[in-house]
């Protein structure tokens, strides 16, 4: 497997490190979801129900719903505002098994293309426009959050994709 990813800055100001981690961890998602087909990005390894797919779609929700939602107050844009969260709170990596691989990576791609834009970098210390779980949370607090979810789903990512078709590496 080709690794194309760029490593994070080893002296860089907060924020620079921060997006360089992060960039890292999605270019790793990336890396391990490209080329895969609807079956293989479908595809469930027990004892867990956790598939590639769902992963992309549960990672392109997390952008939007932490950076344009909560962080900025934007309202949920499709496909989160339609979504049936009261019947199924895991819609997000359910739903994904019916998608056609280019939406499903499209979706990604544009969720984060849109945190990319629309983070405020200059401030890290800036609070959120809505409060989770009673606060507003600081755009750092959103980075360091978004590097810990991607951190967590590349090591699954990992181990589905070797699952997948046999690919290693880091």
């Amino acid at each position: 497997m080709d690794d194309p990813r760029t490593d994070p800055p080893v002296a860089a100001d907060e924020a620079t490190t921060l997006v360089g981690f992060l960039d890292f961890l999605r270019d790793t998602v990336a890396l391990k979801t490209d080329g895969l087909s609807a079956e293989q990005l479908a595809a469930v390894h027990p004892p867990s129900s956790m598939t590639l797919g769902g992963m992309l779609k549960h990672l392109a929700y997390v952008e939007d719903q932490w950076v344009g939602h909560v962080l900025l107050g934007s309202p949920p844009a499709p496909p989160w505002d339609e979504a049936p969260w009261d019947d199924d709170p895991d819609w997000d990596w359910h739903s994904a098994a019916t998608d056609d691989p280019a939406a499903l990576r499209g979706l990604w791609r544009s969720a984060v293309q849109r945190s990319r834009t629309d983070l405020p970098l200059d401030d890290l210390g800036r609070l959120s426009a809505l409060e989770r779980r009673g606060e507003r949370v600081s755009v750092r607090y959103v980075l360091v959050h978004l590097v810990e979810e991607y951190a967590r789903h590349a090591g699954h990512a990992d181990l589905l994709r070797e699952a997948v078709d046999g690919s290693t590496g880091e």
